[in-house]
């Protein structure tokens, strides 16, 4: 008769760490500041209350993951910022159609329990939260050995917004005549980051080494919400587009009605240093534009008499500028001229 020793810890899964990362989750919440951010941590579900404030709320959900700027992380071993990437990339798809986002859930998969990691991952996330205006309200950590290798994980983000029916930005508020304007991105953000893996794999960099690469690389996705919001608020856009995977002529194309164009001027673009390098190992102007922002994160449509009011509501390093025109057409990206590298 065989002995019954055998535990879920013996097969890999240590539920006591995991039980010790939901109580570090829960002592964030009684910080000083961070208790608006937090409800039910621990639970089975969360409840969170429909502000009422909205006579006519609309629920907007989004989902969405950080990608392979994962494994950029796993390299320098710095996870303090992916967190913030991870609700940036939900949040900032949320306001593209005028909601306020209101809840927040994560889902952490690993290979084994890392204490020390997820603390880092879990802090970006609530400090993402913060800048957002959002709640933590769960998540969920999954240890899985034998599905990811040593060190290796996923993350991925779930949040929901409100937003009153009148104030849903539609495609139908765009006109012939409205500026198209770009919001300046932070760096890379969180899209093309397998590209890029690709070029220091080929080119054998090795960006601990490389205080520029290393810089640029793990900086986190620019949150847009506290701007976009205030402008939504004063009716100051018409509409808007996150620039992520697919770059200005996938993402504003997914904004326009069918009967107006956009036509990009691609010369008036201030790219970041970040692109240039990416550009210089190899990669066209074509394929640039198709799989990074290039330096523009966030699009804003709007008339043209509103120009000079846009800008106060954007801090000195993200202000806004004109870069193209909506006009008469079948619902057409045009990119005219070439971006200076």
């Amino acid at each position: 008769m065989k002995n019954n020793n055998l535990t879920y810890e013996k097969s890999g899964v240590n539920i006591k760490a995991a039980d010790n990362f939901v109580k570090f989750v829960s002592s964030l919440s009684k910080k000083r500041g961070n208790s608006k951010n937090f409800e039910n941590i621990g639970g089975f579900g969360s409840i969170t209350n429909i502000p009422t404030n909205v006579k006519n709320p609309q629920l907007v959900a989004s989902t969405d993951g950080v990608g392979t700027k994962i494994e950029i992380a796993n390299e320098l071993n710095n996870f303090g910022t992916i967190g913030i990437d991870l609700v940036a990339m939900c949040v900032n798809d949320l306001i593209v159609q005028g909601a306020k986002p209101l809840i927040f859930l994560d889902y952490i998969s690993i290979n084994k329990v890392e204490l020390k990691k997820l603390k880092q991952i879990i802090k970006g996330i609530v400090k993402g939260c913060k800048i957002s205006g959002c709640k933590l309200v769960g998540g969920e950590t999954a240890e899985m050995p034998g599905t990811y290798s040593k060190g290796k994980f996923d993350i991925a983000g779930f949040s929901v917004g409100i937003v009153d029916k009148k104030n849903i930005l539609n495609k139908s508020k765009i006109k012939i005549g409205d500026l198209v304007l770009g919001v300046p991105s932070s760096g890379v953000h969180s899209n093309g980051y397998s590209l890029i893996r690709y070029i220091l794999k080929k080119n054998k960099i090795k960006i601990k080494k490389n205080k520029f690469l290393k810089r640029e690389l793990i900086k986190p996705t620019k949150i847009y919400v506290k701007e976009i919001l205030s402008l939504i608020e004063k009716r100051l856009i018409n509409g808007c587009a996150n620039i992520t995977g697919g770059g200005l002529k996938d993402n504003l194309k997914r904004i326009l009605p069918t009967n107006v164009s956009a036509n990009i001027d691609l010369g008036k673009i201030k790219t970041n240093g970040i692109f240039k390098w990416i550009h210089s190992q190899g990669v066209s102007n074509a394929e640039m534009l198709k799989t990074f922002n290039c330096g523009i994160g966030f699009c804003i449509i709007i008339k043209s008499k509103n120009s000079k009011k846009i800008k106060k509501h954007f801090p000195r390093n993200f202000q806004p500028y004109v870069i193209g025109k909506i006009v008469d057409g079948k619902k057409n990206i045009v990119l005219n001229g070439k971006i200076k590298w």
